[in-house]
């Protein structure tokens, strides 16, 4: 079209109408562009024409928008449910538990759980009333209640009270024997002993210290034998 044949007239109702025209030719043609390149690249499937792949790709963009926007308003909520918790002291502790405590219930209430509690139920009412199980449970009442069975309880059970009575005389001998050894001749000249070493050892004490008996034990000293007395 040629300028000069442009209306100019400001007051005119279709004032800037072609200048508006001519001004989106430039962005229809990128587009146009756009998806000419779309589609060189991407090969339509067999079967779609353009205007059908373009109301697809106009519909998935307008899917992943509503997605972005979907996932801003979960972080939201998020982050609100978060402050709701840590003003009602919720720890993530306690979070857990009762996470864990759905979990368990969630499975006790699932139908593969209730199948298998049904099935174990079965397979076990199987078992006891099988001939084999019921033949080993025979065979055990059998023994536990035979002679033989019972005569090997008692003599256990009265070689146990004999050893627990052994115990108790050994350990009462010994300490009887080890009394009789302290109040032995030997064993008092043995402390006389022990006694004078350390009478040597330590030495004679001060004017003012009461002198040990050799035959005292447990002599009463202010310091060890090698510390260094004080000055």
């Amino acid at each position: 079209m040629d300028p000069a044949s442009q209306d100019i007239n400001l007051n005119s109702p279709n004032k800037g109408n072609s200048m508006d025209r001519s001004d989106n030719i430039p962005d229809v043609q990128a587009e146009g562009a756009a998806a000419a390149a779309a589609n060189s690249a991407h090969p339509l499937p067999p079967g779609l024409t353009e205007e059908e792949a373009e109301e697809l790709h106009l519909e998935l963009t307008k899917v992943e928008e509503e997605i972005n926007t979907l996932r801003q308003v979960l972080s939201a909520k998020e982050r609100h449910a978060s402050e709701l918790k840590r003003k009602l002291g919720l720890s993530p502790l306690n979070e857990l538990k009762q996470n864990i405590t759905k979990s368990w219930q969630d499975v006790q209430t699932s139908q593969a759980y209730v199948r298998t509690t049904e099935k174990l139920t079965e397979w076990n009412e199987r078992v006891t009333s099988s001939d084999l199980y019921l033949s080993a449970s025979a065979t055990l009442d059998d023994i536990t209640h035979s002679e033989a069975y019972k005569k090997t309880q008692e003599t256990l059970s009265e070689a146990g009270s004999k050893t627990s009575a052994a115990l108790n005389t050994l350990g009462t001998a010994i300490s009887r024997r080890l009394g009789d050894m302290r109040n032995s001749p030997t064993f008092k000249s043995f402390e006389d002993k022990v006694g004078n070493l350390k009478h040597k050892v330590v030495g004679p004490r001060g004017n003012g210290d009461a002198v040990s008996s050799p035959t005292d034990t447990t002599p009463t000293r202010e310091h060890p034998p090698f510390e260094n007395p004080p000055f």
